[in-house]
C-alpha cells in the first residue's frame, strides 16, 4: 500500500473515495446546503492507495487556529475527512494513514492536532482525547418567559443595544467579522477563514442555505452578536448558532428567539453545556437537554510545546508521566507554572499523575477535570492531593467550547 499527498488534480478521486468510505455520493450536500469539499487544502490531504493504484482511503487537514486558555492563538490541524472504503476496513489502511498523517504534521512544526469524531471508538487509539462538549437545549414557547433576578442591593441593569433581523445572504460580512471577534477570546473555538464563508463552505450559517440572522447591535450599533436561525415544522424555531460579545448580549438574542409568535418551541442546536440560560428561565425546568456529546478533540504532538503555549491561572508543579503507545513514545515531564507562564522539561523524578496522552489532550483546553478522569481510571495519581492539583492548574477561566464544524 501506498500513502501519498494529494494534488488539485485528484479532488475528483479524493471526493468520490471519501463519499463512497460512507456510502454516499458527491452530488449529495451536507445539511443546510454547503458544498464542504470547496474548501479541502489538497497540499495537506492523503490518499491510500492498493499496489495496483486504487484508492482505498484518505484523510486531510485544515489550517486553523485555535483558542487556548488565555486568548492566545495557535495553529492547529483540523483532521478531517477520513474515509476507509468498505472492502479494506480492518487492514490496517486507517492505521497507516493516522500514523503518517502524525509524522508529516510533526515534520512541519505542529505541535497539536484537533477532529471532530465521526464515532467515538475511532480516534482516542490514536492520541485524541475529547476536550470540548455540546449539546441542545429545547425550550416550549409557552415556558419561555425569562425571569432575571438581581443581585441583592443593586439595580437591575437596563438593555442596551438593538436587534435586527436580516436574511443570511444580506450579511455575510457582519457574520465573519463577528464570530472572528468572539473566537478569539473563546478557549476552544477555531478560527473560520475567509475562504470558507466565500465558498460557503461548511454548515449554516457558514453555509449560504436560507436563514434569518437576529443580529445583535451595541449602543453605538456596531455589531456584537448574532443567531442565525430557521423555522419548520412543526412550529419548530431552530438556532443553528448563538454567537455573543457577552452574557447580555446573549441573553438580548435568547430573549429575541424565544419570544418569536407562531411556534411552539425554540430548540438551541449547539449550546454550550454550562450557559447560565437555563437558570434565567422563570421555569427552571423548561429548558430540556438533549444531545449532551462531545464535539472538539485534541492531540498532542510536541508536549512541552503545547503545554508551554497556553495561558495559566494559578502557580504549581506537576510531574506527567505520559504513555503515547500509538507513535511507541513514553515520556516524563515536570510542569511548572509560574505568573501564567509554563515550563515543562523532561525529568526523572517520580511522577505525580501517569495519564495517557489522549486523556492529556481531554484536559488541556480545561474543559475535562482531571480528577474526574482519575475517578474513571483513566489517570493514576500517585499522590494524595495530585490530581486536585492537576484540577486547579488545568482549569480555564472560561469553559472550552467549539461551533465550528468541519
Amino acid at each position: 500500500m501506498e500513502i501519498r499527498p494529494t494534488t488539485d488534480q485528484d479532488l475528483d478521486v479524493f471526493v468520490d473515495t471519501l463519499h463512497a468510505a460512507f456510502g454516499r455520493f458527491p452530488e449529495t450536500p451536507t445539511e443546510g446546503g454547503g458544498v464542504w469539499w470547496s474548501a479541502l487544502e489538497m497540499d495537506r490531504n492523503l490518499l491510500a492507495l492498493t499496489a495496483d493504484g486504487r484508492p482505498v482511503g484518505t484523510a486531510g487537514a485544515y489550517s486553523f487556529e485555535l483558542t487556548l486558555p488565555g486568548e492566545i492563538l495557535v495553529p492547529a490541524a483540523g483532521v478531517t475527512a477520513v474515509g476507509v472504503l468498505p472492502s479494506h476496513r480492518r487492514q490496517g489502511v486507517l492505521s497507516a494513514m493516522m500514523r503518517h498523517q502524525l509524522t508529516e504534521l510533526r515534520a512541519h512544526g505542529e505541535f497539536l492536532s484537533v477532529l471532530l469524531a465521526s464515532e467515538a471508538l475511532i480516534y482516542r487509539r490514536f492520541g485524541y482525547g475529547p476536550a470540548t462538549y455540546t449539546q441542545r437545549l429545547t425550550v416550549p414557547r409557552h415556558q419561555a418567559a425569562l425571569a432575571l433576578p438581581r443581585a441583592r442591593g443593586t439595580a437591575e441593569a437596563p438593555e442596551t443595544g438593538s436587534v435586527e433581523v436580516l436574511r443570511r445572504a444580506e450579511c455575510g460580512e457582519i457574520l465573519e467579522e463577528v464570530y472572528d471577534r468572539y473566537r478569539r477570546a473563546q478557549p476552544g473555538a477555531l478560527s473560520r477563514p475567509h475562504g470558507w464563508w466565500a465558498l460557503g463552505a461548511g454548515q449554516p450559517p457558514v453555509a449560504s442555505a436560507p436563514r434569518y440572522v437576529a443580529v445583535h447591535r451595541d449602543a453605538d450599533g456596531v455589531p456584537d452578536g448574532y443567531a442565525s436561525y430557521s423555522i419548520g415544522d412543526p412550529s419548530t424555531l431552530t438556532v443553528d448558532e448563538t454567537i455573543a460579545a457577552d452574557d447580555a448580549v446573549f441573553t438580548a438574542l435568547a430573549r429575541f428567539v424565544l419570544g418569536h409568535d407562531l411556534v411552539t418551541q425554540v430548540v438551541f442546536k449547539h449550546f454550550p453545556p454550562e450557559h447560565p440560560l437555563r437558570w434565567q428561565l422563570a421555569d427552571f425546568r423548561a429548558g430540556q437537554v438533549s444531545h449532551d456529546t462531545d464535539w472538539l478533540w485534541v492531540r498532542l504532538l510536541d508536549i512541552p510545546r503545547a503545554l508551554t503555549a497556553r495561558g495559566w491561572s494559578m502557580d504549581g508543579e506537576l510531574v506527567l508521566d505520559v504513555d503515547d503507545p500509538f507513535l511507541g513514545e513514553h515520556s516524563r515531564y515536570l510542569l511548572t507554572v509560574r505568573d501564567s507562564k509554563a515550563d515543562c522539561v523532561p525529568t526523572d523524578r517520580e511522577p505525580d499523575l501517569s495519564l495517557d496522552v489522549s486523556d492529556l489532550g481531554s484536559i488541556y483546553l480545561g474543559g475535562t477535570a482531571p480528577s474526574t478522569l482519575a475517578r474513571a481510571g483513566h489517570i493514576r495519581a500517585h499522590r494524595p492531593g495530585a490530581a486536585t492539583l492537576a484540577d486547579a492548574l488545568f482549569r480555564a477561566d472560561r469553559s472550552p467550547h467549539c461551533l465550528h464544524w468541519f
